[in-house]
């Protein structure tokens, strides 16, 4: 299990990484999401070894670092997958997997499994970006690492690609069994794939739990907008799991002890929309996705909301429109900021 123990890391006196604490199960996959300069990449250095902790400790079955007792990056038994998949070009798939290896048997495991039997004696050049990736992990995972961490493997992908690869990514970490730390910009990757999502804001660990918890229950008003598209709904908590709203009742959760007047959570998914010209609200704008629209309204008292529909429910800007809540699961609330 990789345990981390209130690390904090500094660069000069700025401190960007500020007491994390953590622990992984032996094949448990992190996804640690947050916006630009958060600390993300710097907490994948940190536990490879590459930049210093000013405080806590990072263990591992039989080492401990600490700023006082410092384990050396080869010694900590790490595999790391980038961007920029980092393969000799001048060597074959297999030789790149194959690399300071003494039994390749295990580089034959993963060329199997990842896909790569074809392009066994193909050289980088030659390769797609997804298979460049494949590659790489292939590499990782064949050297039998302690713990993987990813920073940001999908980036450089179209997006198609990245929807299959992020699976096959996962699935090679469990069949490895091994904890890994993934760290990615995409909210949809970190929601779909990770066993848990962990939310950095200025170094600091704002949440760690499962991606259904943070994303339903945040722990405060910044998950809840990173995590995807929120509005909040100005209600009264009239019992301990309900609340008033001019949308009429709905189900709720208090987070943090939220009591009286209180802000809803609402997702787009828990909004109905129709068009009626005795409505509560009216278009302010509509975004195409495909397979659905999602529509801003200002409801009758000012508030703006997000709604999203099928793509078959066609309202134009300006119209009049009934807004309703249809979700039955209960709904995030938080205090009223004044």
């Amino acid at each position: 299990m990789l345990k981390v123990n209130n690390l904090s890391v500094s660069y000069g006196s700025t401190r960007v990484v500020k007491n994390l604490n953590l622990a992984l199960a032996d094949d448990e996959v992190l996804m640690l999401v947050g916006p630009t300069g958060c600390g993300k990449t710097t907490i994948l250095q940190a536990l490879a070894g590459l930049v210093p902790i000013s405080e806590g400790e990072i263990q591992l079955g039989s080492w401990q670092s600490s700023p006082s007792k410092i384990v050396p990056p080869e010694k900590r038994n790490v595999g790391m997958v980038f961007q920029d998949f980092a393969l000799f070009p001048h060597l074959t798939v297999e030789q790149n997997i194959c690399f300071r290896l003494t039994d390749n048997s295990l580089a034959d495991h993963w060329i199997k499994l990842l896909g790569l039997e074809a392009f066994r004696h193909a050289k980088p050049g030659r390769l797609s970006g997804g298979q460049k990736q494949r590659v790489a992990l292939a590499r990782t995972l064949a050297h039998e690492p302690s713990f993987v961490l990813l920073d940001e493997p999908l980036s450089n992908l179209d997006a198609a690609l990245k929807d299959s690869l992020r699976w096959e990514i996962r699935n090679a970490l469990k069949a490895a069994g091994v904890p890994a730390i993934w760290v990615t910009h995409d909210q949809e990757e970190a929601l779909s794939v990770g066993d848990r999502v962990g939310i950095l804001k200025g170094g600091v660990l704002e949440q760690l739990d499962t991606p259904e918890t943070c994303f339903s229950e945040p722990a405060n008003r910044f998950v809840a907008r990173f995590l995807g598209e929120a509005s909040f709904l100005p209600a009264h908590m009239e019992q301990v799991n309900q609340v008033s709203t001019v949308l009429g009742p709905a189900p709720a959760v208090a987070v943090n002890g939220a009591s009286g007047d209180v802000d809803l959570l609402l997702r787009p998914d828990d909004l109905s929309l129709i068009l009626a010209p005795d409505g509560n609200g009216v278009v302010q704008w509509v975004r195409y996705e495909g397979g659905s629209r999602l529509y801003a309204v200002n409801l009758d008292d000012g508030t703006e909301l997000k709604v999203r529909v099928s793509h078959e429910n066609h309202v134009a800007i300006g119209d009049r429109v009934r807004m309703g809540i249809t979700t039955t699961h209960p709904l995030a609330v938080f205090q009223r900021e004044h």
